[in-house]
């Protein structure tokens, strides 16, 4: 082979689509579908190799502890079914990913995800790893506060993550406990209940004491 063959062999294995791009998709999508079906307890490293058709060793070699590789799936996976909106105000933005949110929830994989997360005995590795996953989610979504206080929606003190937890849980729980699907005028509504809440928490920091 040609010097030319070579680069040309290697550059192509790097592009995005090439076989290391594939292998990865295959093992993400298998990670997936395994902890959907039977949760993180029962989830290991020969499951995902046999879906796959990925060979353990290759999996060990790339992603080490199998909590790493469920934290690269959901993120994956988050990353692409939940992208951070940028509409231009903080109600829109907060109600379009309180839709996105809702979407997720409403599908098979994606509340089976949730309640694996939510269900995951406490393996050191694995508590670890959801923590990493919901603060990586966390720092990913706050731009949307950020940009609020940039546009003096929010004041420049604004709690990034009570703002995102007040949004994120409700949606859970319809979805995980009470198994209710979310409907558009609840998602409006609940976002301008937020967002009323934000408003009066900023008015009660710069009220003056009247003691």
């Amino acid at each position: 082979m040609s010097k030319s063959e070579m680069s040309e062999q290697t550059e192509a294995s790097r592009r995005p689509g090439g076989r290391s791009a594939r292998v990865r998709a295959d093992v993400l999508r298998s990670t997936l579908e395994a902890l959907a079906e039977n949760g993180t307890s029962s989830l290991t490293v020969s499951e995902i190799a046999r879906r796959s058709g990925v060979h353990a060793t290759s999996i060990q070699r790339r992603w080490g502890a199998l909590p790493n590789l469920i934290l690269d799936a959901l993120l994956s996976y988050s990353q692409e079914q939940l992208p951070v909106p940028d509409t231009g105000n903080l109600r829109d933005d907060m109600v379009a990913l309180a839709r996105l949110i809702a979407a997720y929830l409403n599908t098979p994989l994606g509340v089976a995800l949730a309640q694996a997360m939510a269900t995951a005995e406490e393996d050191p590795q694995l508590a670890e790893s959801r923590a990493q996953f919901w603060g990586t989610r966390y720092d990913v979504t706050r731009v949307i506060v950020d940009r609020a206080i940039d546009r003096h929606e929010l004041p420049a003190d604004a709690d990034h993550q009570l703002a995102l937890e007040l949004l994120v849980a409700p949606l859970h729980f319809r979805a995980l406990l009470v198994r209710q699907p979310v409907e558009e005028d609840r998602i409006e509504r609940m976002v301008d209940t937020l967002l009323h809440g934000l408003a009066g928490q900023a008015s009660a920091r710069t009220r003056p004491d009247s003691r």
